[in-house]
This record gives structure tokens, sequence and C-alpha cells, in this order.
């Protein structure tokens, strides 16, 4: 008997696959700034050279001096105002931070000193 449904299952899987009912795709790795890294300069990143097309499950690679800069993974308003907010905003410092990003808007900034004022933040747009 569980040979039979074993057959079954078999056989319902692979016509899922033959329909490309499911998408096996893997995630991409996006240094964050290209060769420049995470610095001054890097906000039209997402957008330069050329649109980056972020998906779910994707890694950001953010590679800086962690002695003058790290990342700070902020909500609209820490963004606009270059603070962390939410005050328990999650903060990386090893200066050689990966970050798998979610569906929607995420947006990330530097918090050392003026490092967000001077234009140290990014927003990407991650689809699904």
């Amino acid at each position: 008997m569980a040979g039979k449904y074993g057959s079954l299952v078999l056989i319902l899987v692979s016509l899922v696959l033959l329909q490309g009912g499911v998408q096996l795709v893997a995630a991409a790795l996006w240094n964050v700034g290209d060769a420049n890294g995470w610095t001054f300069g890097v906000q039209s990143w997402p957008n330069n050279p050329s649109f980056k097309p972020f998906r779910e499950g994707d890694m950001l690679v953010f590679k800086y001096d962690p002695a003058a800069h790290n990342v700070i993974v902020v909500d609209d308003f820490g963004f606009g105002t270059c603070t962390t907010h939410p005050a328990n905003a999650t903060v990386y410092s090893s200066g050689s931070d990966r970050i798998t990003v979610q569906r929607g808007e995420t947006n990330f900034i530097s918090g050392k000193a003026d490092d967000c004022e001077k234009g140290l933040k990014i927003t990407v747009f991650v689809r699904p």
C-alpha cells in the first residue's frame, strides 16, 4: 500500500516541477557599494550603474572599516532623521556583515559620527 502512495506522490511532484509550479532560484550575493564597499557615495548604489533586482532571500554584504562605520537597520523615521530608530534597531559592526533581505523596503544607515548625514545610507526594495 505504501508503495502505491509513494509512486503517486512522486508522479505529482514530477508534474508540478514539469509545469514550472516551483521555482528553484539561488539567492544572490550583493556587495554593497560594489568594489568601494560601505562608504560615502553609496546612497545611489541600489540603482547605479543599473537597477539591482533584489529578491527575498538575497544577501547584502557590507564591507567597511569598523573603526569608522557601522550598519544599522532602521525604519523610515530613523532613515529620514539619521537616528537609531526604533530603539531596538539591529546594529552590525564587524566590518564584514552579511544580511539576508526580506520582502519590502529596508533602510540601512551608518550610525558613527555624522556618517548618515553625509549620505552613508541606503534603502533597498526587495521583491518576492
